[in-house]
């Protein structure tokens, strides 16, 4: 059993919410949502029954279109169907895989006015429209976004427990590990971006560290991430396929925008629109948007058609980028793991810290600018993020993020932002392979303390 972060988040809830809400679970499919949900209903509740909708008996089936104005008798049913005895407050109820079947979601309004129980539903691709079309949404529902492993969660996996509290440490402390110990989270970093954050991968990974094993696992979830846009992407499978095929193609760019000309070029944004809706609210994807004014509240700021297209998980990247061979040749792997750039590495690294900052709850942006006769007003940063500034009593800063895969490299682009924003900027961040350095407002992390931030 994979120790997951959002194991803490659904025992905050149950603490919170004393039965007063559902909670709904969303992700991308084989993130370990039903893994996790059921770990925490075995260990926090005297008993839970899981109602698998992917799997729906037509006897329960029944239960919940004959017995839903009639909730005692609808529980003594479910009850004795589970085999499992139901104590008031203290038992659980899963709806896992909701989304196959919309009505049981509609009536958690009803369930969590009883009061007697708790409620978590698990779902993927929960909210889009041809899933909630014919139901009304329980406003007595809160939703929980559950990703791939992030990298700490990866550590974990590893038996690292030790060395991932040390890089918090060294994190909050701004001081850099010892040599010994930096090159072996490095080393943790690079395997971490190949593998991915896919429980099934790190499983495996974890058990065998073999490769070709984890590619087969990786390209079977892609497999069914093609077959899942072919069931429910509302007739866009052809242009979300495209968008989904060209994500490495895009971030091997110098300027990683997606440029929609790769996919057709003669493509218009809202044409494409729907598709990269899609990608995102199934969460195969984490887009990255141009803030075209570096200000708190980036949200307010946001252009829509300037975004970068990252894959959700960073392993999945690696094997969608070979996905025209049958499988990805071993010496790839080896490659990266020893440093030898066998293809753009910096692709990987900057969408290994997309994921990071996806897993952390940030939404994801960057700042582009071109000024053709200006060139001290022409600069691309990776990332903007908003933090508390130590030197402002806390209060929330633009923080810069420059993502360097190699470790020699240039900042003019950070310098002329700060030279023509400074006033708005609380700390700036460099990930680079190297060890932590600070230079006053410029901090230097090692790439695996991305999760820090």
């Amino acid at each position: 059993m994979l120790k997951r972060k959002v194991l803490d988040q659904l025992i905050a809830w149950k603490q919170k919410s004393q039965g007063r809400e559902a909670l709904l679970v969303e992700g991308a499919r084989r993130v370990g949502k039903s893994t996790t949900v059921e770990e925490f209903a075995r260990t926090q509740y005297e008993s839970y029954i899981l109602i698998d909708f992917a799997r729906l008996p037509r006897d329960v089936r029944d239960l919940f279109e004959n017995q839903r104005d009639d909730l005692d008798t609808f529980f003594m049913l479910l009850s004795a169907y589970y085999r499992t005895r139901l104590q008031p407050r203290k038992s659980l109820i899963v709806f896992d895989e909701v989304q196959r079947y919309p009505a049981a979601r509609e009536l958690v309004k009803y369930l969590v006015a009883d009061g007697r129980y708790d409620y978590v539903e698990t779902g993927s691709l929960i909210s889009i429209k041809k899933n909630v079309a014919n139901i009304v949404i329980p406003s007595e529902e809160r939703k929980m976004e559950m990703g791939p492993l992030d990298f700490e969660e990866f550590c974990w996996a590893m038996g690292e427990e030790l060395l991932a509290q040390t890089i918090r440490t060294s994190f909050e402390r701004r001081a850099p590990l010892p040599d010994a110990l930096h090159k072996r989270a490095m080393r943790l970093w690079r395997e971490y971006m190949l593998v991915g954050g896919m429980p099934q991968a790190v499983v495996s990974y974890v058990g065998h560290r073999d490769f070709g094993e984890v590619d087969e696992i990786k390209r079977g979830i892609l497999q069914l991430y093609s077959d899942d846009i072919g069931k429910f992407s509302n007739g866009d499978a052809g242009r979300v396929r495209g968008i989904f095929a060209q994500i490495p193609g895009q971030l091997s760019k110098h300027e990683k925008r997606f440029t929609l000309a790769s996919v057709d070029k003669n493509a218009r944004f809202r044409d494409y629109d729907s598709a990269f809706f899609w990608l995102e609210d199934a969460r195969l994807v984490n887009i990255c948007r141009n803030a075209t004014d570096p200000s708190v509240g980036l949200a307010m700021y946001e252009d829509n058609a300037s975004f970068k297209c990252y894959m959700a998980d960073t392993g999945l990247l690696v094997s969608q980028a070979f996905a025209d061979q049958a499988t990805t040749p071993d010496d790839v792997y080896r490659d990266i793991l020893f440093g030898k750039l066998s293809l753009n590495e910096g692709m990987l690294v900057e969408n290994a810290v997309a994921q990071q900052f996806r897993a952390n709850g940030r939404k994801l942006f960057f700042f582009s600018r071109r000024d053709r006769e200006d060139a001290s007003r022409t600069m691309e940063i990776d990332f903007l993020i908003v933090r508390g500034y130590d030197n402002a009593a806390m209060k929330p800063r633009i923080s810069p993020v420059e993502v360097k895969s190699t470790k020699r490299y240039g900042t003019a682009s950070l310098n002329k932002f700060r030279s023509l924003y400074g006033a708005r900027l609380g700390r700036e961040y460099v990930l680079h392979p190297r060890q932590l350095e600070v230079e006053g407002e410029r901090v230097r992390l090692p790439l695996y303390m991305a999760h820090c931030l």
